[in-house]
């Protein structure tokens, strides 16, 4: 579903990602990880193109994004992505936010679009919000609202930029919960996360980056709990034990 090739993006001098080739197949979950400014949401912004690469190859179900022909927002059409911040519309209600995109790009009926509205809400556990204002709603009820949106557009794709770290500890769990239940409907998905539990329970397969390259990928059983690289095992055993005191 998603293939990536020899992918180099650089920020003026600072080189971000240096030739990472990457899939993701249909129906997988893919949890990336790694330490900060390891590349990792750079490559996520790549997939659909919010970042430009320098070089390579992306393609998204057999449509290369990166040929210049390419209609891109007709392939952005099946791509959903949600970012750390939820970046709803204050001035409407959790209704008016999963409409509006419906409306203006996929130009549905307002009807059409309520209902799908009404629907994804459900999925997401607020059909009860649905006249709140997100000045009204905690924030992981926010990053509901904004998973919510994304899955209205009928993705086939559903992209994560660390979805829960803007969030309260205690309202990670509702964000985590719906997550696990797109894995379990079978929706594609790539997430940049820092929550190694979830990694852990839904991923098919974890990846960690560092310094713009893969270091490590395989199933969580693999990579989490017994990671083959070095680097790979000093990064979780921070994430893992923050409080353990660094050998002397």
């Amino acid at each position: 579903m998603i293939e990536i090739r020899e992918l180099h993006k650089s920020f003026g001098s600072l080189e971000v990602l240096r030739g990472v080739d990457f899939h993701v197949d249909a129906g997988e979950v893919v949890c990336v990880i790694g330490p900060s400014g390891s590349g990792k949401s750079t490559l996520l912004r790549c997939v659909n193109l919010l970042e430009q690469p320098n070089a390579g190859r992306v393609s998204v179900g057999g449509v290369e994004l990166t040929d210049p022909e390419c209609d891109l927002d007709a392939v952005r059409r099946r791509i959903g992505m949600v970012f750390q911040q939820f970046n709803l519309f204050p001035h409407l209600t959790a209704l008016g936010n999963v409409t509006i995109a419906q409306r203006k790009v996929l130009r549905r009926s307002q009807a059409e679009a309520e209902k799908v509205a009404r629907e994804n809400l459900d999925r997401v556990g607020l059909a009860d919000k649905v006249d709140a204002f997100p000045g009204q709603l905690s924030g992981g009820q926010q990053q509901r609202v904004a998973i919510a949106r994304a899955l209205a557009m009928g993705p086939e794709v559903m992209l994560f930029d660390e979805p829960t770290s803007a969030l309260d500890p205690e309202l990670v769990g509702d964000v985590l919960g719906v997550m696990r239940k797109l894995a379990l409907d079978g929706m594609t998905m790539l997430v940049v996360t820092h929550e190694m539990s979830f990694a852990r329970e839904v991923a098919d397969r974890v990846v960690f980056m560092d310094n713009g390259v893969i270091v490590e990928e395989g199933p969580p059983a693999q990579v989490i709990a017994d990671p083959q690289h070095e680097r790979t095992r000093t990064f979780l055993s921070r994430i893992l034990n923050p409080t353990a005191l660094p050998d002397s």
